[in-house]
């Protein structure tokens, strides 16, 4: 498995695996099918996130396939741009395989070189591997966003949670 920044000619590629892992993961933010970006906005995407220096997107290849991915997304005024939001999403096949683990520990060396001090992310409550990763990772819960997320009718509160570099 190898961990890099992503780049515009995988715009492709990284659409089919948001949309895969959205049709996979019950926690993600969009709903299977939910996602209507073409591959060439998703190219256009990235080619602005390039752009900016506290933003990336993170990708674990295995064998030429794009099998996860942490998208890094800094703040866009001079009060938050030491801060960046986190979303990542692994294919379910390759869960528990170290993944997400290199994926942060990659993301925090990126992080301290771009100046990053604050990474955050919210997550389901319910959702315990994805909290027992980012407790792993060094990130603590600062508090609760309750009924954040509608799912089959059902309402879930989220963690915010963050790690301060």
């Amino acid at each position: 498995m190898f961990i890099r920044e992503i780049e515009p000619e995988d715009a492709e590629s990284f659409n089919l695996l948001m949309k895969e892992v959205e049709t996979e993961a019950y926690y993600m933010l969009m709903e299977p099918g939910e996602r209507k970006g073409s591959s060439e906005q998703q190219r256009k995407w990235l080619e602005r996130v390039k752009k900016v220096s506290n933003s990336t997107v993170l990708v674990a290849e295995q064998a030429g396939k794009l099998v996860g991915y942490i998208a890094v997304i800094g703040g866009d005024t001079r009060r938050t741009k030491h801060s960046a939001y986190l979303v990542i999403g692994i294919l379910e096949e390759y869960t528990g395989r170290g993944i997400g683990t290199n994926l942060f520990q990659r993301l925090e060396e990126w992080a301290r070189a771009h100046n990053i001090l604050r990474l955050e992310l919210t997550v389901v409550i319910q959702n315990e591997a994805g909290v027992s990763l980012y407790k792993k990772m060094g990130f603590e819960i600062e508090g609760i966003k309750r009924n954040s997320l509608l799912i089959n009718d059902k309402l879930f509160d989220q963690y915010y949670m963050s790690k301060l570099l």
